[in-house]
């Protein structure tokens, strides 16, 4: 085999996709979309090539028309490329990328990668994992969390009507915010955990939060649920059941602290899924941290499979 010579550059436009799907992931058949609606720009998705074969590609993705990248969510290379020839390619697109996407010393977007649920049992999926967990590894990046992404179809039953709950609707941001707040001073969230550890406190982190997903949802707010004690007890949790840009998803959903350990948490995910499945929706998508095994337990009960895992890492 002839040596390999190998250029790095941005797609030219769209009209390059073809290109780009030489290789091959989970998010593919969304990509046309994107760069439809500005959530992927061509200056930000790029390839490594050796003439026409295409030996690595990478992309960020921003909300639609957003002019800042907000996620690291392609990074593939040729899998039958030898590993240290691999490494080598993979890491010099990522540097090339990043040097031409951001200012030096700017803070990276986290980098997503959907993995299959049995991943580390299976070995051809353990090393494609590891093997790009290894090259950003080695820019600086280490794993945040891992996550079960979660998925609820109409095939499941539509969870009963809670008895011992009763709920209305979100009235305005502060309403929202101030029960977002205890909760999450006692987060078992890896995300939440992390704002915690940056220095915002419990209300600021609740702010971001707030600011940075829900006040973006174009799903109504009136699908938003506080869920109270009857006859006044006050408020026990809520959840956000909303659509994001690709699927129908219960977005958030807690439990206060004084009130955990009692199962308060299926009721309240009972009343997202039962908001969601009235709408006549084909599938709803969730997630949870692995570690976070209480929710976890809560979604499989709810009827919720775990149909794949996703890894999330940072830069500090």
């Amino acid at each position: 085999m002839p040596p390999i010579s190998v250029t790095y550059r941005p797609l030219t436009g769209p009209e390059e996709l073809d290109l780009f799907g030489r290789l091959s992931y989970v998010l593919d058949h969304e990509l046309a979309d994107d760069f439809a609606n500005g959530c992927r720009r061509p200056e930000w998705t790029w390839v490594a090539l050796d003439g026409d074969r295409l030996l690595g590609r990478l992309s960020w993705w921003t909300t639609p028309g957003g002019d800042t990248p907000l996620q690291f969510d392609f990074f593939d290379l040729d899998d039958e490329l030898p590993a240290a020839e691999r490494h080598e390619i993979g890491l010099r697109l990522f540097e090339t990328a990043r040097a031409a996407v951001f200012l030096a010393g700017a803070k990276l977007p986290e980098y997503g990668r959907f993995v299959p649920p049995d991943w580390r049992e299976d070995p051809a999926a353990r090393e494609v994992v590891e093997a790009r967990t290894r090259i950003l590894e080695s820019t600086g990046a280490r794993l945040l969390v891992e996550r079960l992404r979660l998925g609820w179809t109409p095939e499941s039953a539509v969870p009963a009507p809670a008895s011992r709950l009763v709920f209305r609707p979100v009235k305005d941001r502060e309403d929202l915010i101030a029960l977002m707040t205890p909760v999450m001073e006692g987060t078992l969230d890896a995300h939440g955990q992390a704002d915690l550890a940056s220095g915002l406190n419990a209300r600021e982190a609740a702010e971001q939060h707030y600011e940075e997903e829900f006040a973006g949802f174009k799903s109504p707010q009136e699908w938003w649920r506080i869920a109270e004690l009857p006859d006044g007890g006050g408020p026990v949790g809520f959840v956000i059941p909303a659509r994001n840009t690709y699927n129908p998803i219960i977005a958030y959903i807690g439990v206060l602290p004084a009130h955990r350990g009692n199962g308060y948490i299926d009721d309240i995910l009972a009343e997202g899924t039962r908001i969601l499945a009235a709408e006549g929706v084909d599938r709803i998508r969730a997630a949870t941290d692995l570690a976070n095994v209480p929710m976890a337990k809560a979604f499989e009960r709810a009827g919720y499979v775990n149909f794949e895992r996703a890894l999330n890492l940072v830069w500090d």
